[in-house]
Protein backbone atom coordinates (compact mmCIF):
# COMPACT_ATOMS: atom_id res chain seq x y z
CA UNK A 1 0.00 0.00 0.00
CA UNK A 2 1.49 3.88 -0.50
CA UNK A 3 2.71 5.48 2.53
CA UNK A 4 0.41 8.48 1.62
CA UNK A 5 -2.60 5.78 1.97
CA UNK A 6 -1.40 4.48 4.69
CA UNK A 7 -0.98 7.60 6.53
CA UNK A 8 -4.95 8.39 5.42
CA UNK A 9 -5.82 5.24 7.12
CA UNK A 10 -4.47 6.15 10.52
CA UNK A 11 -5.71 9.95 10.21
CA UNK A 12 -9.08 8.36 9.34
CA UNK A 13 -8.93 6.05 12.56
CA UNK A 14 -7.63 8.66 14.80
CA UNK A 15 -10.64 11.31 13.23
CA UNK A 16 -12.89 8.92 14.23
CA UNK A 17 -11.83 8.47 17.69
CA UNK A 18 -12.04 12.62 17.68
CA UNK A 19 -15.55 12.50 17.11
CA UNK A 20 -16.43 9.86 19.94
CA UNK A 21 -14.19 12.10 22.34
CA UNK A 22 -16.56 14.91 21.06
CA UNK A 23 -19.40 13.28 21.88
CA UNK A 24 -17.99 12.59 25.42
CA UNK A 25 -17.05 16.18 26.20
CA UNK A 26 -13.81 14.57 26.91
CA UNK A 27 -11.92 18.10 25.60
CA UNK A 28 -8.37 16.29 26.65
CA UNK A 29 -8.07 13.24 24.57
CA UNK A 30 -9.94 15.22 21.97
CA UNK A 31 -6.89 17.79 21.93
CA UNK A 32 -4.14 15.35 22.35
CA UNK A 33 -5.89 13.08 19.22
CA UNK A 34 -6.32 16.27 16.94
CA UNK A 35 -2.36 16.90 17.52
CA UNK A 36 -1.61 13.51 16.61
CA UNK A 37 -3.90 14.32 13.03
CA UNK A 38 -2.29 17.59 12.72
CA UNK A 39 1.17 16.10 12.45
CA UNK A 40 -0.22 13.53 10.19
CA UNK A 41 -1.41 16.27 7.94
CA UNK A 42 2.20 18.13 8.02
CA UNK A 43 3.57 15.37 7.23
CA UNK A 44 1.44 14.53 3.96
CA UNK A 45 1.66 18.18 2.95
CA UNK A 46 5.35 17.61 2.65
CA UNK A 47 5.28 14.57 1.12
CA UNK A 48 3.13 16.34 -1.81
CA UNK A 49 5.30 19.61 -1.91
CA UNK A 50 8.75 17.18 -2.37
CA UNK A 51 6.76 14.53 -4.64
CA UNK A 52 3.90 16.54 -6.35
CA UNK A 53 2.64 13.56 -8.62
CA UNK A 54 1.99 11.14 -5.83
CA UNK A 55 -1.62 10.56 -6.97
CA UNK A 56 -0.24 10.25 -10.63
CA UNK A 57 0.88 6.56 -9.24
CA UNK A 58 -1.99 5.43 -7.04
CA UNK A 59 -3.92 2.86 -8.54
CA UNK A 60 -7.62 3.24 -9.32
CA UNK A 61 -8.55 0.75 -5.83
CA UNK A 62 -5.93 3.23 -4.26
CA UNK A 63 -7.70 6.49 -5.76
CA UNK A 64 -11.34 5.50 -4.68
CA UNK A 65 -9.64 4.33 -1.08
CA UNK A 66 -8.35 7.54 -0.73
CA UNK A 67 -11.32 9.16 -1.65
CA UNK A 68 -13.21 6.99 0.47
CA UNK A 69 -10.73 8.05 3.28
CA UNK A 70 -11.39 11.48 2.86
CA UNK A 71 -14.92 11.59 2.90
CA UNK A 72 -14.69 9.55 6.55
CA UNK A 73 -12.36 11.98 7.63
CA UNK A 74 -14.54 14.99 6.94
CA UNK A 75 -17.47 13.40 8.04
CA UNK A 76 -15.92 13.05 11.19
CA UNK A 77 -14.80 16.60 11.19
CA UNK A 78 -18.56 17.62 10.74
CA UNK A 79 -19.46 15.29 14.08
CA UNK A 80 -16.44 17.11 16.19
CA UNK A 81 -17.62 20.28 14.48
CA UNK A 82 -21.17 19.98 15.95
CA UNK A 83 -20.22 19.43 19.46
CA UNK A 84 -17.24 21.99 19.95
CA UNK A 85 -18.76 25.10 18.11
CA UNK A 86 -21.43 25.32 20.72
CA UNK A 87 -18.88 25.06 23.32
CA UNK A 88 -16.93 27.08 22.19
CA UNK A 89 -19.96 30.14 21.26
CA UNK A 90 -20.49 29.59 25.32
CA UNK A 91 -16.72 30.47 25.71
CA UNK A 92 -17.08 33.42 23.64
CA UNK A 93 -20.49 34.89 25.16
CA UNK A 94 -18.89 34.18 28.84
CA UNK A 95 -15.76 36.11 27.96
CA UNK A 96 -17.23 38.89 25.39
CA UNK A 97 -19.68 39.57 28.87
CA UNK A 98 -16.83 39.55 31.39
CA UNK A 99 -15.33 41.84 29.32
CA UNK A 100 -17.96 44.09 28.72
CA UNK A 101 -18.54 43.88 32.38
CA UNK A 102 -15.30 45.17 33.39
CA UNK A 103 -15.15 47.86 30.84
CA UNK A 104 -18.86 49.21 32.71
CA UNK A 105 -17.57 48.81 35.82
CA UNK A 106 -14.56 50.38 35.37
CA UNK A 107 -16.38 53.29 32.96
CA UNK A 108 -18.82 53.29 35.98
CA UNK A 109 -16.55 52.96 38.64
CA UNK A 110 -14.29 56.70 37.25
CA UNK A 111 -17.61 58.35 37.56
CA UNK A 112 -18.48 56.89 40.89
CA UNK A 113 -15.02 58.08 42.39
Amino acid sequence: MNSSLTLYEKMSEISARMAEAAQANDWDQLGQLESQVAAMRNELMTRDWQAPRTNAVLSEDERRRKAELIKRILADDREVRRHTEPWMEDVRKLLGGNSRGRAMRVAYGAIAD
